[in-house]
């Protein structure tokens, strides 16, 4: 029931940046007797339109080309035409159709093909050759090197040691990264890190650079932990207390993981779920490179208080959450998948569950960024039932698909999922095998907000996120204590069950009636969608009136709101804890306020 995602979404691809000019052409470099040369075609910001032209500068017939480049990291191929165009890593390759290998004395021909990302292409090569003309010796990317070793580790250092990388042409030196920014150069395969703060975590990797100055793949990383002092927040018990983290948040909304410190919440969490990871083509894939894992941040945005360099291998959000852990080791991180607008894609996900956790598992497991996830979550709505768009995959669909998951990441990584709250009769609780699947699944993030909202223009007026039922209520079983009752019912473990907390509300217009039931006319104005505002803004331009069910709502002139207070959240945890639940998550960080106060009502109540 996550309504709001269409919005979100959306909104957020018209704030990337955009990756550069449009229809300017590099003199890209080419082949003996050839040259190919790029041209941005387009530029929507979040991608980009590109061509390559080959062009025969020889006095004989080319038979066959093939273009080489590479990307930098984020950037890459989606779709192509008039070639074949496959991709390994950062590097590309476009090899000619049948109809048009064949290139005359001073003719040309063009391929095209669509990007993801903001970047341009680099070391070209034409039939092995540069791409302006000119034959060049071939000169490979060095290896990884492997993973470092920690060793003599005190409050301020540690000794780190790897095996060397090889090269063509000869190693020239390693980078050493920390918490994925460069920290040294070195030319031997040992370093001494110095400076280190007492009692934190730093995970390290190293990357190899050739004589040629080209950097190969980041090793395998490896955590160490100081000794003395400690940041390590005390114990938040064993109930989970779960955030949504929107990759998308750091765009309009100016929400970055940064403010998970300032707002003093990262101490009072154990989980974040990072929303989300797209589903298609029967696999999991990236929702957004740039958030993830491009963006440069500036050092008053970072958790590290340094700034992204241009050169680093990762930035964006995902290294933000590798400085994150390093202040919080106990904080957990699951890269959540689906969500309102991409659940479309479990329906072929489902029809082979292997290959998709496979996929799944190579993409949460990069070792770019393997450090910062600790598993995986499935946002799958619905399963065997409709959401943006309806799913006939069947009601054993989602346990083959949770089953193959846990098969593939283990019990050594999280599996979870965010599942409907419908406890109506014949509602989609019942419509897919959530009971088989629990055996599979640390535990059930249990939807228990948006059961009623302004999609209902005209009302009645409702809460949204109503822990018990109460007289009148638009429909019966949708609240949050039918939904447990049912999840119970069927054999679902209490522990494996947490209550979702909306940090918003929904709200209606035109409404006369302080109670609710009343009628109106259409959806209140919000910041981002209309119907929908953050609690950090109605909590002072429209407060609290009254509670239903367990929920606070609010009648400011014509408008009609309802959305959890620290108050509503007290109870609801207090309710939660006599239900024997494993904890609560909610959706998300950004609509709290600036000091976290309804994060701090989870924590300080479960």
């Amino acid at each position: 029931m996550r309504f709001r995602h269409r919005a979100a979404a959306g909104f957020a691809t018209l704030l990337l940046p955009l990756a550069g000019l449009v229809g300017l052409a590099s003199p890209a470099q080419a082949a003996a007797n050839a040259t190919a040369t790029f041209t941005k075609t387009s530029d929507w910001g979040t991608g980009f339109g590109g061509q390559w032209t080959v062009k025969n500068t020889g006095s004989s017939s080319i038979s066959s080309w093939t273009v080489e480049w590479d990307f930098p990291s984020g950037t890459s191929v989606t779709s192509a035409w008039d070639a074949d165009v496959t991709g390994s890593g950062t590097h590309w390759t476009a090899k000619n159709k049948s109809y048009n290998g064949t290139i005359a004395p001073g003719a040309s021909v063009s391929f095209g093909f669509n990007g993801a990302g903001s970047g341009s292409p680099s070391n070209c090569k034409l039939n092995g050759d540069s791409c302006d003309g000119t034959t060049v010796p071939g000169d490979a990317a060095p290896s990884a090197p492997g993973t470092p070793t920690a060793s003599s580790v005190t409050d301020t250092s540690v000794k780190l040691g790897w095996s060397a990388a090889t090269d063509d042409k000869g190693v020239k030196n390693y980078d050493v990264l920390r918490d994925g920014t460069k920290v040294a150069t070195v030319t031997t395969t040992s370093y001494t890190d110095t400076g280190l703060t007492a009692g934190t975590d730093y995970s390290y990797t190293v990357q190899a650079r050739d004589t040629a100055d080209q950097t190969g793949p980041v090793s395998g990383a490896v955590k160490v932990h100081t000794t003395g002092g400690g940041t390590t927040p005390p114990p938040t018990g064993d109930k989970v207390k779960l955030g949504y983290f929107t990759e998308w948040g750091i765009y309009g909304r100016n929400y970055n993981v940064k403010n998970l410190v300032t707002s003093g919440s990262a101490a009072k969490i154990t989980h974040i779920n990072y929303a989300f990871g797209n589903v298609t083509g029967g696999k999991c894939a990236i929702g957004d490179s740039y958030a993830d894992y491009d963006k440069a941040f500036t050092a008053d945005q970072s958790v590290s208080g340094t700034a992204d360099t241009w050169d680093q291998p990762l930035r964006g959000n995902f290294n933000q959450l590798r400085q994150l852990k390093a202040k919080y080791p106990n904080i957990k991180v699951l890269w959540s998948f689906g969500g309102w607008t991409w659940s479309g894609g479990f329906g072929d996900a489902a029809k082979n569950p292997a290959a998709f956790a496979q996929s799944c598992y190579d993409l949460v497991e990069d070792p770019r960024w393997a450090d910062v996830f600790d598993g995986i979550d499935i946002d799958w709505e619905y399963p065997n039932a409709c959401g943006l768009s309806c799913d006939t995959s069947g009601a054993a669909a989602y346990k083959n698909l949770m089953a193959a998951l846990r098969a593939k990441f283990g019990s050594g990584n999280l599996v979870t999922s965010a599942v409907t709250a419908d406890g109506s009769a014949g509602g989609k609780i019942e419509a897919a095998d959530y009971a088989g699947a629990a055996q599979y699944v640390d535990w059930y993030n249990v939807m228990t907000y948006d059961f009623f909202g302004a999609w209902d223009a005209k009302g009645p007026t409702a809460p949204h996120s109503p822990l018990t039922s109460y007289t009148g209520i638009p429909k019966a079983g949708f609240t949050t204590a039918d939904a447990m009752a049912k999840f119970k019912a069927i054999g679902v473990p209490a522990k494996k069950l947490l209550i979702g907390i909306g940090f918003y509300g929904r709200g209606w217009t035109g409404v006369t009636q302080d109670a609710p039931g009343g009628t109106a006319t259409g959806p209140a104005a919000g910041t981002y969608e209309q119907g929908i505002e953050d609690y950090k803004v109605l909590k002072s331009s429209c407060p609290a009136t009254g509670t239903v069910a367990g929920t606070a709502y609010a009648h400011c002139g014509s408008n009609w709101w309802s959305y959890d207070t620290p108050a509503t959240i007290a109870s609801k945890m207090a309710w939660a804890k006599n239900q024997g639940l494993g904890g609560a998550f909610f959706w998300e960080f950004s609509g709290d306020t600036s000091n976290g106060e309804l994060v701090n009502a989870i924590s300080s109540n479960l």
